[in-house]
């Protein structure tokens, strides 16, 4: 375990050197935010009583997403393990005396949390000091807060274990771009990123609620903006654990599978 921790330590540490990146991120983020937020505004400006959500639960939603954005992204993946399928370099990585899907697992996880670190601070901060009713609110209870911390905890681990099969299938695909681009659009939309899912007609919100695309950014911003409270909240947690342990049983056996016939060209 100590060795996990270390990569997690050394690949966070390492992560947080792009400071440059992390503020054009934010610069992106903002933007990004304060135009779901109007774009939402004029619709409850409508008929504020047609929505699934209420108007503050809404903004809360689309500000917490976009400060955490590095942690539930679905679009991002690390190039370094792909290069390494692809070119051959993974020989080194099998040399080593370590689990390569712990190894990769830790990498992924330690890279979004340090993303995510130097960049929600500024947001939140901005989110909580604009004026109503673009400002975000906090959760209703403290109860409801920690309840939040652990389903984002969850997420993290189900977006991260998902990431892995993608990872594992360009064993087999060798060009990970077609599996990639429709893995982040698929999961992206299902996951609630583009809208959130009480928005999504009923039977497909029926089906997605159900996927482990629900149990990334879904359950932790709607359990925070108070969309999701008590007993539903908790059955959503368990849900998030089901598929957490799930997606981690999967991409073990893929990779076992996978590492048993990969082969190795050049020397």
């Amino acid at each position: 375990m100590s060795k996990y921790l270390a990569i997690l330590r050394i690949r966070f540490s390492n992560s947080l050197q792009y400071r440059a990146a992390a503020i054009a991120g934010m610069v992106t983020q903002f933007a990004w935010g304060f135009m779901e937020i109007l774009a939402f505004s004029a619709f409850y400006k409508v008929n504020p009583d047609a929505f699934p959500m209420g108007f503050s639960q809404t903004v809360s939603y689309i500000w917490m997403q976009q400060a955490f954005l590095a942690l539930f992204m679905m679009w991002f993946f690390e190039n370094e393990i792909f290069a390494s399928i692809a070119n051959g370099s993974i020989a080194y990585e099998l040399a080593r005396p370590i689990d390569l899907y712990n190894r990769w697992f830790c990498q992924s996880a330690a890279n979004r949390l340090a993303r995510a670190a130097l960049r929600c601070m500024p947001i939140l901060i901005v989110a909580f000091i604009v004026p109503e009713p673009f400002r975000m609110s906090l959760p209703p209870n403290i109860g409801q807060f920690l309840l939040f911390l652990l389903s984002a905890a969850l997420s993290l681990g189900v977006v991260v274990s998902f990431s892995m099969l993608i990872y594992i299938s360009t064993f087999y695909t060798l060009s990970p771009v077609g599996v990639r681009f429709i893995a982040a659009a698929l999961s992206d939309f299902l996951a609630g990123a583009t809208i959130p899912l009480p928005f999504f007609p009923e039977q497909l919100r029926t089906i997605a609620q159900w996927l482990p695309f629900a149990s990334m950014q879904n359950m932790p911003l709607r359990v925070y903006s108070g969309n999701i409270t008590g007993s539903d909240a908790v059955r959503g947690i368990l849900l998030q654990i089901a598929w957490l342990v799930i997606l981690v049983i999967i991409g073990k056996l893929l990779m076992k599978s996978a590492l048993k016939k990969v082969i190795v060209q050049g020397g």
